[in-house]
């Protein structure tokens, strides 16, 4: 794949899919700027700096990142685990930011990120610092939460086995994102002073939201059943009839298999419910036809096991059933956005 192409695919695909994660982090780093301007009384203009430092200090660690992955290869790949403790702490400290923005308590202002002393001291305008600091910081962050479309580039960066190569990756595909970051954030900074109270507030809650988003895929990364969207299928269905069935028949309408085939596609996984023998030896090939974003990164949670399976391509998973039947293995994306289960009887 080209650079050109890369970048294309940055530019179509890459800013979108990455921004339901990576946004909450640009979106908190702009509402910190604005509630400081608001507490200071500095007249918002249109300041694009905080978003430029936050773009341009995520290029740079993409950049750097795509070199090490170059050189040392799959070695500096983060783990599923590493990948979970990573979203739950930017889902805590998303929400801690919305808390101090909605002035729910003190304790949520140390939320608020600022240079060590000794930067703001070799800094003349304090003021301009912490417009430049945070939001580098955060931008630098994102690499430690890559979305399904950046880990298959990352994987590629991998399979280039040259670091200069792997940097030009991540650099082009990065750039390409830049432009939906941006035009989120400049906009933001076009509010006039009156609307800075409700900004703040619609901020909160966008940020309270988009952490409770990545709080549900965390949960889905454990392999968990007690996601939102099971809770409130259960709900529902104690309040009106589903179409479903709860029984053994349920698990035993998926023939057992030992080898099979999960087709990714733009819609998910297909099928998204297999049955395998408690015990048994099983082999799944992943086949990836135009599945793009998170469901290139197809993630198995009780093994600890993740593959990114770039568009055309295809890998092989193999692992050993658990010996309990009426166990169920949940598979899933990096994102925890599509899912499937595997039936153990």
């Amino acid at each position: 794949m080209d650079l050109g192409t890369i970048f294309f695919t940055g530019l179509l695909t890459g800013g979108l899919t990455c921004l339901a994660v990576q946004g909450g982090l640009l979106a908190t780093t702009i509402a910190q700027r604005e509630e400081e301007k608001f507490k200071e009384k500095v007249k918002v203009s249109g300041n694009a700096l905080p978003i430029l430092s936050f773009l341009v200090a995520k290029i740079i660690a993409y950049t750097i990142l795509g070199y090490l992955l170059g050189l040392l290869g799959s070695v500096v790949q983060l783990s599923a685990t590493a990948r979970l403790i990573m979203t739950v702490a930017v889902a805590i400290f998303m929400i801690g930011t919305a808390l101090n923005l909605l002035n729910v308590h003190p304790f949520f202002r140390y939320f608020i990120i600022q240079p060590p002393r000794f930067i703001t001291r070799l800094v003349r305008n304090q003021s301009k610092s912490r417009g430049i600091f945070a939001p580098a910081i955060l931008g630098a962050f994102t690499v430690f939460i890559p979305c399904g479309t950046t880990q298959a580039m990352m994987a590629l960066a991998i399979a280039s086995g040259n670091p200069l190569y792997g940097a030009a990756i991540l650099a082009a595909f990065t750039l390409g994102t830049s432009p939906v970051f941006f035009t989120l954030g400049y906009l933001a900074t076009k509010l006039g002073d009156a609307m800075h109270q409700k900004f703040l507030k619609v901020a909160a809650y966008a940020l309270i939201a988009l952490a409770v988003f990545n709080l549900n895929g965390a949960i889905a990364l454990t392999g968990s059943n007690f996601t939102f969207e099971n809770i409130l299928t259960n709900i529902s269905c104690v309040i009106s009839f589903c179409d479903r069935d709860f029984g053994p028949s349920k698990v035993q309408a998926a023939a057992v298999v030992t080898d099979a085939t999960i087709t990714i596609s733009s819609a998910g996984y297909t099928p998204n419910e297999l049955s395998v023998k408690a015990g048994s030896q099983v082999t799944l090939r992943i086949v990836n036809t135009d599945g793009g974003g998170c469901a290139q990164a197809f993630t198995l949670p009780r093994y600890n096991i993740q593959k990114i399976v770039p568009i055309g391509s295809s890998d092989t998973i193999t692992f050993t059933a658990p010996d309990e039947p009426g166990t169920q293995l949940a598979f899933m994306c990096s994102m925890g956005m599509y899912r499937g289960t595997i039936n153990v009887i």
